[in-house]
């Protein structure tokens, strides 16, 4: 009996992942877009919290998902307690499902729609489905159908498992226990924390009610316990979050807190006084199906109105650290690309400026940080850089999404310009920022395999280092105040170090001939010298845009530059001087070339 329960179980809930990962793949990319998009109004978030949740089957994996966006800052906290509610209301449709596995009939048309017959239509063309269609859509389809046909079998496994127990007096008695509500809530409690979802715990008390012994005051506190053990996968999915990722999560527990609560004190205290005369009825799964639905659903209209007093609650729960305070400054900077300002397209260009700019400061200072792992590296240090990278692509992100959307816009043909350029300028920064990453995991996996330079070596990569840092600051420098006379040395500026680069690494290869150094060092300088030299590429494209942004709309009444190509004397001479600034000994017979190298 034992081993048919978990058996039926076990299928439940592979049927249930199943049609949930099939739903998903229907949907593709479009149910987390719609998920933190729709969310502008505490309303349109519960609706949609409850939609995604009946279309998943799962009221933790929602909730997982509105962590995941409100760790990445996709999603604001306001935003995701009003899905989180709807969550928690749609996960009660899984319980109306289930009662399907109850229809049944003996002849005739009761037959035909039997649970028998449902599931074994649902298998037959989930199958045909899965082996006959080269279309994936169709292919996700048929494991809809599967799940689902599989999600019935189980039911009806559990079912048969335990319809013996019907007649067994000590099981009756075991009931009865439950029935006091703080062991019947921490019963529901236990079993959903350990079965990591709620679906699943209500299934397995359907399948209790139809042995006719399950009553109702048996039945209701499970059903409250198992809101609140629902909330075990979503704590554990945000560890390792940031406040505000763990926020959400805590949010999930005390909605189902409060809500166990102020069912339990206010329907206990009524029953004190009036004496419901159904808490000793049998209960059957279209009741439980019922119960389980009226509560959330209550619990979420209750809570509905004090979302903002959650907010401050949670928050007070979870205080911020440093790091976090620090996160939240990072961001501040998205809140500039309201959507209303795309009515006016010089507006809306201005507040994309302003963004700009702010990625292009923690662009540049992420290049230091990771530039400065090379002397002294540190655990922390690394992952702040790491941390600082997924910010700089949610910077090209959101400003990519934002000028999309102003594209479609009447707009002239510099503001065309202007929004094309803005465009190319947030690629070439998220490529400096990746750049930037990539040192830091070399310098990550030189100390992890306590791998070290040479005296000499160092004294080298100290050069580029010096020189990598400079021309990222003169760039960032002339892009943010438009400095042309800055901009158009940039190019010269790049050539050198694309020179300097060549001659460290040819210096390096002598010395691993003479074997003054090894290969595992080897590898790690030219990975170094490679990010150098592509940093200074795209110091060249941002430089570019500057020099052309003053070609297209030379005002002299503002601007006494004229943007122009250097000539090759200027040019040679800037080179020279960026050359001779380093400190290194350049071969005179060496050609230099005019052109920058192209990014890729």
């Amino acid at each position: 009996m034992i081993l048919n329960l978990l058996c039926g179980v076990a299928l439940f809930m592979y049927g249930m992942a199943l049609m949930g990962d099939g739903l998903k793949s229907v949907a593709g990319d479009k149910l987390e877009s719609f998920l933190y998009r729709m969310t502008n109004t505490p309303v349109k978030g519960m609706l949609l919290g409850t939609a995604v949740t009946s279309v998943i089957q799962s009221s933790s994996a929602t909730t997982v998902m509105v962590v995941g966006f409100v760790n990445s800052g996709m999603m604001k906290l306001f935003q995701a307690i009003s899905v989180i509610m709807g969550a928690n209301i749609g996960t009660s449709i899984t319980g109306w499902i289930l009662c399907l596995s109850y229809v049944g009939g003996s002849s005739g048309i009761a037959k035909i729609f039997s649970s028998a017959t449902i599931a074994a239509v649902a298998a037959i063309a989930g199958m045909l489905l899965r082996m006959i269609s080269k279309r994936s859509a169709k292919k996700h389809l048929g494991n809809i159908l599967l799940g689902f046909a599989i999600l019935m079998i189980g039911m009806q496994m559990m079912s048969a498992a335990v319809s013996p127990l019907r007649e067994s007096k000590m099981f009756t008695e075991a009931l009865t226990m439950f029935s006091n509500p703080i062991l019947g809530i921490l019963l529901g409690i236990g079993m959903t924390a350990i079965l990591q979802s709620a679906s699943a715990s209500i299934g397995i008390i359907q399948a209790l009610s139809v042995t006719g012994v399950l009553t109702f005051s048996t039945a209701f506190p499970v059903i409250l316990g198992i809101g609140v053990g629902a909330s075990c996968p979503v704590l554990i999915s945000a560890i390792g979050a940031n406040k505000n990722g763990q926020r959400s999560a805590f949010i999930y527990l005390i909605v189902n807190v409060v809500g166990m609560i102020l069912w339990g004190i206010g329907f206990y205290a009524v029953n004190a006084f009036v004496h419901f005369p159904f808490m000793e009825e049998p209960i059957g799964p279209v009741m439980i199906a019922f119960v389980n639905s009226l509560v959330r659903i209550v619990t979420g209209v209750l809570l509905f109105p004090f979302i903002r007093a959650l907010e401050k609650l949670v928050c007070m729960l979870i205080k911020d650290s440093p790091e976090d305070l620090e996160d939240q400054q990072d961001t501040a900077d998205f809140d500039l690309l309201d959507e209303r300002f795309l009515v006016s397209p010089a507006l809306a260009l201005s507040q994309c400026s302003r963004v700009i700019f702010g990625m292009a400061a923690k662009v540049r200072k992420n290049v230091g940080r990771s530039l400065n792992l090379i002397h002294e590296f540190s655990e922390k240090k690394y992952e702040k850089v790491q941390r600082k990278e997924d910010l700089i692509d949610k910077y090209e992100s959101k400003l990519g999404a934002y000028l999309l959307a102003l594209s479609k816009k009447e707009l002239t043909s510099q503001q065309s310009r202007e929004s094309a350029a803005d465009l190319r300028v947030i690629g070439d920064l998220e490529r400096i920022g990746d750049y930037a990453s990539s040192i830091a995991h070399i310098t990550n996996q030189l100390h992890e395999d306590n791998i070290s330079f040479s005296e000499v070596g160092m004294r080298d990569l100290n050069i580029m280092i010096e020189a990598e840092r400079d021309i990222v600051n003169s760039t960032m420098r002339a892009y943010q105040e438009y400095d042309l006379e800055t901009a158009m040395k940039i190019k010269p500026f790049a050539a050198a170090i694309s020179s300097l680069c060549e001659i460290v690494r040819a210096r390096h290869i002598g010395r691993l001939g003479r074997g003054e150094c090894s290969m595992q060092q080897g590898g790690g300088f030219n990975d170094l010298l490679a990010c150098f030299d592509r940093i200074a590429s795209h110091c060249v494209a941002i430089s570019g845009l500057v020099r052309r942004a003053y070609q297209e709309n030379p005002d002299y009444h503002v601007h006494s530059l004229k943007a122009r190509e250097l000539s090759e004397e200027e040019y040679q001479k800037y080179y020279d001087g960026f050359i001779e600034k380093y400190d290194v000994i350049m071969n005179a017979d060496r050609p230099i070339s005019m052109e920058a190298e192209t990014v890729q």
